[in-house]
C-alpha cells in the first residue's frame, strides 16, 4: 500500500484511519435489498479506485457499486459516486458518514479510507430518503465495528546500547509509554528506535527519561519524521 504523502503543506500531525490488514466488510438488509459495505485503507486515489474495480468484478451481478473516499492527513481529497442511484442519495451520504465519524469526543479526523457499498436490489423501492438512510447507515455501522488506529507523524530516534542492556531498557521504555519502532542489531550494539512526537518539549523529555533509565549511558539520536500507526487505547 502506498504511504501517505507527507507534503510540506500538510499541517496535520495526527489523524485516524483503518488498521492495516484485510478490507473490513459488513452487510445489512433493508426491505429485501442487500447493502454490502466494504472499507479499505487507501493511501492514494489509485488505491481507492483499484479497490472499487476489484469489487465490481467480485460482485459483477450487483446493480450498484456506490463509493466514497477521503484521503490525506488534511483530508484534502474527497470523492463520491452514486453509480446509478438517484443523484445525492448514495455517494454523498457515504462520504458524509466518513467525514462526520467521531473518532474521539468532538474529533472528526478519519482519513485514508475508501468505502464501497454494493447493492443488490430486492424489488422494493426505498425512495430518496430511504436510500440516503440505507447508504449512510451502512457505512456508519461498518465504521462502528471496524478496527481503527491513529496515524501520527513521529520523529524516529535511535538509541544505540550494548546488547546486554537492550532488553531491559526496551522494557522500561515501553512501560513508560513510549512507541517503539523496529530494532536493529550490530556487532557491538543493539539500536533501539523510539517514535516520538515531533516537538521540542517531547524530544527533551524523552532524552531526560532515557538518561534516567540508563544512568546517563544511553543517548537519543534524532532521525527523520515518518507517519506511524499507533494503537488506540
Amino acid at each position: 500500500m502506498a504511504d501517505d504523502a507527507d507534503t510540506p503543506e500538510s499541517r496535520a500531525t495526527v489523524y485516524t484511519t483503518l488498521a492495516a490488514g484485510p478490507a473490513f466488510r459488513r452487510e445489512i438488509e433493508v426491505k429485501r435489498s442487500r447493502f454490502i459495505t466494504v472499507l479499505h485503507r487507501a493511501g492514494d486515489e489509485d488505491s481507492a479506485r483499484s479497490a472499487l474495480a476489484g469489487l465490481r468484478k467480485e460482485f459483477h451481478d450487483a446493480r450498484h457499486h456506490c463509493s466514497a473516499f477521503v484521503l490525506g492527513p488534511d483530508r484534502a481529497v474527497q470523492r463520491s459516486n452514486d453509480d446509478g442511484e438517484p443523484s445525492g442519495t448514495a455517494g454523498i451520504p457515504m462520504l458524509e458518514a466518513l467525514l462526520k465519524r467521531e473518532t474521539a469526543p468532538g474529533v472528526t479526523d478519519l482519513s485514508d479510507v475508501s468505502a464501497v457499498v454494493v447493492r443488490y436490489f430486492g424489488g422494493i423501492l426505498l425512495g430518496a430518503g430511504g436510500l440516503v438512510r440505507a447508504y449512510s447507515e451502512s457505512v456508519a455501522g461498518a465504521l462502528d465495528r471496524a478496527p481503527l488506529v491513529q496515524r501520527r507523524r513521529l520523529r524516529l530516534c535511535a538509541v544505540p546500547v550494548p546488547h546486554t542492556a537492550a532488553g531491559r531498557l526496551e522494557n522500561d521504555l515501553r512501560a513508560a509509554g513510549y512507541v517503539m519502532a523496529e530494532t536493529s542489531y550490530g556487532e557491538q550494539t543493539t539500536v533501539l528506535r523510539l517514535a516520538l512526537p515531533d516537538d521540542p518539549a517531547s524530544l527533551l523529555e524523552a532524552g531526560e527519561r532515557l538518561a534516567a533509565l540508563s544512568a546517563g549511558s544511553a543517548v537519543l539520536v534524532r532521525g527523520e519524521t515518518e507517519w506511524t500507526d499507533v494503537r488506540i487505547n
